[in-house]
């Protein structure tokens, strides 16, 4: 008899695109791993990856049952997140997933002023998902930019701004922002593309791109990157190091982000969700004297 348990490793296993990597992220041993996969096949009478290379890589019926599986995964948590609803009456936990940067800066700190009788707040990084992916991914809400469609809900929380980061001394510390066309001149530091601050800096430059850039690992580091003189960094993250944050101005307006929170209608917890993606969003419009829209 299949066991969901074995789907959720023949997922994590698809993800990963390894054994090993899987095993890890499952805390089991490989072979245990791959006994646990062998079983399922076995269960389901079809071949689910092709071991005829030296990696392990999803056959063309794993590819098609992939998805089928994680949405059976999806509504498993959901059957169990509703029936402890039920019966309690309340939401118990709540898993909110961002990007790291939104997690560190943002999310991290609204957890910090939830009351004991709020959910068990638990987190889970999406670092370039969709609001649809993050949820599946069993996040209940998911804080990001990308716009999300039916059955998901959204909420707009807050525009904040992109910043150019520069140390103390640099010419422009004193001017409070700077133009885009002057900035693209310069030694830039910027952040990997999923990065939704990159995105928002790209989409603005286009052609413009600066040629004299380098890229860092994440925000923390190419603000320690500018604190050592190697350039100016742009990033949406809390300033750092002492640095500065000039405004990055263009086309009369200034650069941003419009960060959003994303549900899933159907969940039975919809309208206790809703009410902390508006708790969320007002938080973070205090803490950064930001407007919702």
């Amino acid at each position: 008899m299949m066991e969901l348990r074995h789907l959720r490793y023949f997922v994590a296993t698809a993800e990963a695109g390894t054994v090993s990597g899987a095993a890890a992220r499952l805390h089991l041993t490989q072979p245990g791993l791959s006994r646990q996969l062998r079983q399922l096949e076995k269960d389901l009478g079809v071949a689910l990856f092709d071991r005829s290379t030296s990696r392990l890589e999803l056959s063309t019926t794993g590819r098609a049952l992939l998805p089928q599986a994680r949405d059976l995964l999806q509504r498993a948590d959901a059957l169990k997140v509703a029936a402890s609803f039920h019966a309690v009456g309340r939401l118990e936990r709540l898993t909110i997933g961002a990007p790291t940067v939104t997690l560190t800066d943002v999310v991290a700190p609204f957890i910090a002023t939830l009351a004991p009788d709020d959910p068990t707040t638990d987190v889970l990084r999406a670092d370039g998902l969709s609001p649809a992916d993050t949820l599946r991914q069993g996040a209940d809400l998911a804080v990001g930019t990308i716009p999300a469609s039916p059955p998901f809900r959204e909420m707009s929380l807050a525009v904040l701004p992109v910043w150019a980061y520069v140390p103390p001394g640099h010419p422009w510390s004193g001017r409070g922002g700077v133009p885009l066309a002057d900035l693209v001149e310069e030694s830039l530091i910027l952040l990997p593309a999923a990065f939704t601050a990159r995105q928002a800096f790209d989409a603005a430059t286009g052609d413009m791109s600066s040629e004299k850039s380098i890229e860092a690992a994440n925000g923390t580091v190419a603000q320690a990157l500018a604190a050592a003189g190697r350039g100016i960094a742009i990033a949406s993250d809390d300033p750092r190091f002492g640095l500065v944050p000039l405004a990055v101005e263009t086309d009369g307006r200034r650069l941003s982000i419009r960060l959003r929170a994303a549900w899933d209608s159907r969940h039975a917890a919809a309208v206790t969700i809703e009410g902390f993606a508006a708790r969320l969003g007002r938080f973070i419009r205090d803490r950064y004297d930001a407007p919702a829209s």
